[in-house]
């Protein structure tokens, strides 16, 4: 029979075994609301999320600090001030995403429209009015930036700004407070004397031929940027609810190129009809900034819509020739949202392919720690290729959880040596009970 105190300690390292092996059995999971019909989930804020009420009065708006995100709720109609304060050394990217309750209607012109000011009304950098181009209300984002270094672009000195958020559209009235979610970041300027880096030449944003076909992996992506899943180069398989928008995030490094393209499968609902917009797939930089929007009808059966990109390159910033281009600007975390129409009838199979290619190359010599302020791919040296990020990182993890099993059974097997002498010298006795 075994003995109590070895039942105990076994129960011990069970214990400390399953704390350890929790997160990461949780993170493959579902989400509790992927039930077959059940409702779509809202999108879920930043943990730790500040609230704040941005004002109509330049005045008396509230001061959002670098590295944080902020909560608060816009109107249609409704413009919004937030002071920001910008050192003389840096880049400034203050975002917004505005997450519309789900079934919430919108006409094509709803969005918004943010920008960054200098106290005495000057354009810091211009950002074009982001749109939902269509009656689906679904998580968009834009963001307003101060690039730093260049003597042509204005509101190059250290101090306070002016940060606004503007309701861009049809809708002059109403009483409907959508949620908003703002966030600065701060991205380090170069080395003093520091050459800029070129820009690509001789890319394709064509998609390269497909290679070997295999089986999807599963996923479950998010509700929006904060709990998007991480995918890398291959084909995921999801499912997508009607008015849902899922959400998922790349790492693309230097030089690195991504191609993306959602297939929906055929509805087995009945009553299906020919949605304009039916899957919408939209791409988003490092700070949320929109790379490319593309849409495509669906009448029920098979169809699919997909983009590619530049080669993501600091120089794009100055040369890119399109919004796109300049989007493809940073290292880091790229986020993809699928939406499907409303309309649809019924939850369809959704497969994501994801292609990222290129090699990784060397980035510019920030004067700082990009990685840290948001700007790299998780390593501390910032040099994580963007095709072996989150599937390393989980062999580490799994690594890190067999070592500690490993010790874990050691000392169990050391404790109960020591405390029974003579029953460790029994060959025939088992060591635990079945």
């Amino acid at each position: 029979m075994v003995s109590r105190p070895r039942g105990g300690a076994a129960a011990g390292v069970a214990a400390a075994l399953c704390v350890l092996l929790l997160p990461t059995v949780a993170a493959a999971h579902p989400r509790s609301d992927d039930a077959p019909g059940g409702a779509v989930p809202s999108y879920r804020l930043a943990d730790g999320a500040v609230p704040v009420t941005g004002t109509a009065s330049s005045a008396d708006g509230p001061q959002l600090e670098r590295a944080k995100v902020y909560s608060d709720t816009i109107s249609p109609g409704e413009k919004k001030y937030y002071r920001v304060r910008l050192d003389d050394t840096s880049s400034a990217f203050v975002s917004t995403v505005l997450a519309p309750p789900p079934g919430s209607e919108s006409a094509i012109l709803d969005g918004i429209q943010v920008s960054l000011v200098s106290t005495d009304n000057r354009s810091c950098g211009s950002s074009p009015a982001v749109y939902f181009g269509g009656e689906t209300a679904r998580p968009i984002a834009a963001y307003a930036s101060r690039r730093i270094g260049d003597s042509s672009v204005p509101c190059q000195e250290a101090g306070d700004y002016f940060y606004t958020v503007a309701w861009a559209g049809s809708k002059t009235g109403g009483t409907s407070k959508w949620p908003i979610e703002l966030r600065y970041m701060s991205e380090p300027g170069l080395k003093p004397g520091a050459a800029e880096p070129e820009a690509p030449t001789g890319w394709s944003s064509k998609a390269p031929s497909p290679g070997e076909g295999g089986t999807p992996q599963k996923v479950s992506g998010g509700t929006g940027f904060n709990d998007a899943a991480a995918v890398d180069d291959g084909a995921w398989r999801d499912d997508i609810r009607p008015g849902e928008s899922r959400f998922y995030r790349v790492p693309v490094a230097w030089g690195q190129q991504l191609f993306l393209r959602a297939q929906l499968a055929n509805t087995t609902s009945d009553g299906s009809s020919f949605t304009a917009n039916g899957l919408r797939l939209a791409l988003y930089n490092t700070a949320r900034g929109r790379v490319a929007d593309k849409s495509t009808g669906y009448t029920g059966a098979p169809t699919g819509v997909d983009l590619g990109t530049a080669p993501a390159a600091y120089a794009n910033r100055f040369e890119g020739d399109t919004d796109a281009e300049s989007a493809m600007r940073f290292q880091g975390w790229y986020y993809v949202q699928v939406s499907l129409d409303p309309k649809v009838s019924g939850s369809v199979p959704l497969t994501l392919d994801v292609g990222i290619e290129g090699t990784a190359q060397q980035g510019p010599a920030y004067d700082g720690d990009a990685a840290a302020a948001g700007f790299g791919l998780g390593d501390a040296d910032g040099s994580t290729s963007g095709t072996s990020f989150p599937m390393r990182a989980l062999g580490f993890t799994g690594i890190g959880v067999g070592t500690v099993l490993v010790l874990g059974l050691g000392a169990w097997h050391l404790l109960s040596r020591r405390r029974h002498p003579a029953e460790s010298r029994t060959d025939t006795e088992p060591a635990y009970s079945r």
